[in-house]
């Protein structure tokens, strides 16, 4: 699973107030069908993987996927049954903060029909609701705004 490998900080606090929209991340640069995301959320790193899994499974391998999110927030949890107090609990997991319009998942290599099955079930892995996009119709709407 993803990870930092190092963090300035071991137990920051919680992301919260995710507001607006992508700014960075949110055209599909790498391959020609992508994944975005069309809500704010946290996506931890078991999501991730569970997600390529199920991309890299639908199309036997073929082809190539570029994962466009990392998890580089940690996540605390004090153990079950803890009094309060004595301090901040371990990090469980890492979580990526995600806005709307963030590129998730990017494909190339594949059919368009095949992409598309396989970002659908990709997503339904996701706590997030998500949309399938073209890098052309990406330009196309660029264009016109």
């Amino acid at each position: 699973m993803l990870m930092p490998k190092q963090m300035k900080y071991r137990r920051p606090h919680r992301p919260r107030n995710i507001k607006g929209i992508a700014q960075r991340g949110a055209t599909v640069a790498f391959g020609d069908f992508g994944l975005v995301s069309l809500e704010a959320g946290w996506i931890t790193s078991r999501q991730i993987e569970s997600a390529r899994r199920t991309i890299t499974n639908y199309v036997k391998r073929g082809g190539k996927v570029w994962i466009r999110i990392f998890p580089d927030r940690p996540i605390t949890q004090k153990p079950a049954e803890t009094r309060m107090g004595s301090g901040k609990g371990s990090v469980e997991y890492y979580v990526a903060v995600i806005k709307p319009g963030r590129v998730l998942f990017e494909l190339n290599g594949v059919p368009e029909d095949v992409a598309q099955e396989a970002l659908r079930r990709a997503a339904q892995k996701l706590p997030v609701k998500c949309k399938f996009v073209t890098k052309a119709s990406q330009e196309v709407g660029s264009n016109e705004g």
